[in-house]
């Protein structure tokens, strides 16, 4: 169904997103690891083409395609680059977020896993550097209101022994 939807024009129908487990997500962190720097690489070197194409257009005006300026080969490298960078970065987030992984930040390797935490659709969040996922958050919320997986475990535990 979703691909004759496709194929004739109607929307995609919207998945739902995977959801992922402590240790799961904890698994994919060393391909996250790998893989982050070189998104982040490409992210640097998009932002670099697309300064000097606009360094081109700025300097050439409405002449900066003409086929007949100085920089027209120039214009016309970048301008490829810029096209496969996007492509190519578009696609690795767009395979995250087929798995159920939302990249928040390329620069801080920020990276949230769609999880269940007490019955609800969490993010369990995670940053570059970090040994392992060791806290979430709301799907509203970001990484300034995440709180450690541990934190609600520890708090009930400690309501039931006050309570004895």
């Amino acid at each position: 169904m979703e691909r004759s939807r496709r194929e004739h024009g109607g929307p995609p129908t919207a998945e739902a997103p995977r959801i992922w487990t402590v240790p799961e997500a904890n698994r994919r962190l060393a391909g996250l690891e790998e893989l982050l720097p070189r998104l982040r690489g490409w992210l640097v070197r998009l932002s670099e083409v697309q300064e000097e194409r606009e360094r081109l257009s700025l300097f050439w005006g409405p002449e900066a395609d003409a086929v007949d300026q100085p920089d027209h080969e120039l214009k016309a490298r970048l301008d490829a680059e810029w096209g496969h960078l996007a492509r190519r970065l578009e696609e690795a987030l767009g395979g995250l977020r087929a798995e159920g992984i939302e990249v928040k930040d390329l620069g801080t390797g920020l990276v949230d896993f769609y999880a269940m935490e007490d019955g609800e659709l969490v993010f369990l969040c995670w940053q570059r550097g970090e040994p392992e996922v060791g806290f979430f958050h709301s799907l509203t919320g970001g990484f300034r209101t995440r709180k450690s997986l541990s934190a609600p475990k520890r708090a009930a535990a400690s309501r039931s022994t006050g309570s004895r």
